[in-house]
């Protein structure tokens, strides 16, 4: 008889990155699951279309079998297959995140049997999920310290609601994954502000550039606003600091009724505890590169380890799911500051 991991999604923080990693794990592992109260959470409980497509897209990379992969669905059986690369093209046909659907696949495809190239239609920047700047910025130089290539161009922005945009991502896979320590960032060489725009008036933009200049953190460093095409309206401010071992990065979506000078100085807000941190992993990196640390774990045989801000609801959810299918130890040492250093101990 077939041995299921029972999940509840409602347990921890209750949204969709429950859904997400088990299918990623599940792949990886070999291990059925079965899931119920997906996203129960969220306002709008269930699959959504994102959701959907982040299961449809898994179940494709992992000749998976499926019960209960439909719209609104509460619940989800999954019985993983072989991971096979190739060239794939999912489109979510709504403005859902591209990225978040990026997040359940490329931690497969880092280990398929051949490389890969993905192409993805939907949300490219999105409130509360991750840009694509940050993939390309951040999270893949981390995942390509452990041993893949990973190269990911976009070819049209979808901002929400309107969607519409598309983005490309190559892989180059490796039989398994390196572990690493990442302690502290090193010193700071670079920082850059960008701004993107389309579909509203410029002075906003102007604005939020202004609003940058007033920050001390900002008195020297350059900012850059472009004018992009996209299907419907948008505008993002983005940080980026690039230290000797990191770059780290911070974002701000706009949305109706939130003033530009407000958007940029609660993000900065957030800037201004991590630069004094010292810690080189910010929160939301941290929730992003736990699952691949810990499977680097467990195919190294070696320990990995990062420092990071105090850990949010989200990333000890995300600790208590991995734990569920991998057999290894999480550690997380609270230091006196109250940082925690996260380690993975196979």
């Amino acid at each position: 008889m077939m041995e299921f991991i029972e999940i509840d999604g409602s347990e921890g923080e209750g949204g969709g990155q429950i859904l997400r990693s088990s299918l990623a794990l599940s792949l990886l592992t070999g291990r059925s699951f079965r899931i119920r109260n997906i996203r129960a959470k969220r306002s709008r409980p269930g699959l959504l279309r994102q959701h959907l497509t982040a299961v449809q897209a898994a179940a494709e990379i992992g000749q998976a079998r499926l019960i209960g992969d439909s719209p609104g669905s509460l619940s989800l059986e999954f019985v993983p297959g072989a991971i096979r690369g190739g060239e794939y093209h999912f489109q979510i046909g709504t403005a859902g995140s591209a990225m978040l659907v990026l997040q359940t696949i490329l931690p497969v495809l880092i280990l398929a049997d051949k490389p890969s190239k993905i192409t993805l239609s939907g949300g490219t920047h999105n409130p509360q999920a991750p840009p694509f700047d940050f993939f390309v910025q951040t999270f893949i130089p981390l995942i390509e310290r452990m041993g893949p290539a990973i190269r990911a161009k976009i070819h049209r922005y979808g901002f929400y609601p309107a969607g519409g945009g598309e983005l490309e991502v190559e892989i180059d896979p490796v039989r398994s994954l390196k572990s690493f320590a990442l302690l502290d960032r090193g010193d700071l060489l670079e920082k850059r502000a960008e701004i993107l725009i389309t579909g509203i008036p410029y002075d906003i933009a102007q604005r939020e550039a202004n609003t940058i200049r007033d920050q001390d953190l900002w008195s020297d460093a350059p900012i850059n606003i472009r004018k992009i095409p996209s299907s419907g309206p948008g505008n993002i401010v983005q940080i980026f600091l690039k230290f000797e071992n990191i770059t780290e990065s911070f974002n701000a979506i706009a949305e109706k009724g939130k003033r530009a000078e407000d958007l940029v100085r609660n993000m900065f807000r957030n800037i201004g505890e991590y630069i004094r941190s010292d810690v080189p992993v910010g929160i939301y990196t941290a929730d992003q590169i736990m699952l691949p640390m810990a499977i680097a774990a467990v195919k190294d045989r070696e320990p990995g380890k990062f420092r990071t801000l105090p850990l949010s609801n989200h990333s000890r959810t995300h600790i208590d799911l991995i734990r569920k299918f991998l057999d290894l130890s999480i550690g997380t040492e609270e230091e006196p500051a109250g940082n925690v250093c996260v380690s993975f101990n196979p």
